[in-house]
């Protein structure tokens, strides 16, 4: 069986058209399919219409509500824990990336030709500007952090159960899932596919989710961040040199009467700017630290409820995870 892992948040708008894309593909994997929706604190009506209108639709399916907004891939991973299948597949519920790929990735994993498969974007139907700032941050990343990265970036992926075990072993906080997939190792396959338009309501992966998953992505993987630091402070020390000759050329010009000023100055760019980059991203670094010593849940599901066949079970109160 291959359980389908749907993160939920503010999709009120396609939900139906959702829906009956997945009857058919459920029709095309003979009812061999297992649908998990997780809603991630989603504050629209997601969870409600999800309740009154998954019963009955699907040979087996999973409703999990979490307490609040954990991110997506929290709302994934639980999803991955959740789910009872063989195989493992993951969807996004605004339908910009085509279910299909679900069965592709099913075929392939039961065919063992490999432990986990990507779907990896050849092309994307975004905004320029949006496309241009994607391709230059998988091409850096790419290049300095995770070298197999497919140069359009993933957003799917399948699994075995037994790659699934090994993900949610790790009790790390704050990580990239995706970078994770590539840390493991194990077979890959990659399967290429066409990033749609999105349809319906709007996009809740905000410029400041992206930024924080740059950040998260990037911190947790590399120790890029320090050897940047390291240019920067050449390039303090290059631009100081610069900008002193100039500070000394107009003081010798008399360009610069107060005495003393040529010192200072030179002082306070060099050193303070360094040090101030210096510590925030050393700070990154100690904060990550704290979050995995906390050892705090990476998320918290309210309610669980499983409808298999005829049978529907129910489960409620924080289960932490």
């Amino acid at each position: 069986m291959l359980s389908l892992i749907i993160p939920v948040y503010k999709n009120e708008a396609n939900l139906e058209r959702l829906l009956r894309e997945l009857v058919r593909l459920d029709e095309q994997l003979e009812n061999d399919l297992e649908v998990v929706f997780v809603v991630d604190g989603s504050p629209d009506d997601s969870l409600r219409i999800l309740q009154e209108r998954v019963p009955g639709l699907f040979r087996q399916s999973q409703i999990a509500a979490l307490s609040r907004n954990f991110g997506s891939f929290n709302a994934i991973k639980a999803g991955l824990e959740l789910g009872r299948g063989d195989f493992f597949a993951v969807l996004a519920a605004d339908l910009q990336e085509p279910p299909e790929l679900a069965v592709q990735f099913y075929d392939e994993l039961r065919r063992d030709t490999a432990d986990i498969i990507f779907g990896y974007r050849s092309k994307r139907n975004d905004p320029w500007l949006t496309e241009l700032f994607a391709t230059l941050f998988w091409g850096i990343y790419r290049r300095f952090v995770v070298k197999d990265i497919p140069k359009g970036g993933v957003d799917m992926f399948g699994c075995t159960r037994r790659v699934r075990d090994l993900i949610l072993g790790f009790p790390e906080s704050s990580s990239s899932l995706m970078a994770l997939l590539f840390w493991v190792g194990f077979r890959r396959r990659y399967i290429p596919y066409e990033r749609q338009p999105r349809l319906e309501g709007q996009s809740a992966w905000t410029l400041a989710l992206k930024l924080r998953y740059c950040l998260d992505s990037t911190f947790n993987f590399t120790d890029l961040p320090l050897r940047v630091l390291l240019a920067i402070g050449c390039l303090g020390v290059t631009t100081a040199v610069v900008l002193g000759g100039y500070i000394s050329f107009s003081r010798l010009t008399n360009g610069i009467p107060v005495p003393g000023y040529t010192a200072l100055a030179l002082m306070i760019l060099f050193f303070g700017s360094l040090m101030t980059l210096g510590m925030g991203i050393v700070g990154q670094y100690v904060w990550l630290c704290l979050q995995n010593a906390r050892r705090r849940p990476n998320y918290l599901i309210d309610s669980t409820v499983v409808h298999d066949d005829a049978l529907i079970r129910q489960q409620s109160i924080g289960q932490p995870r």
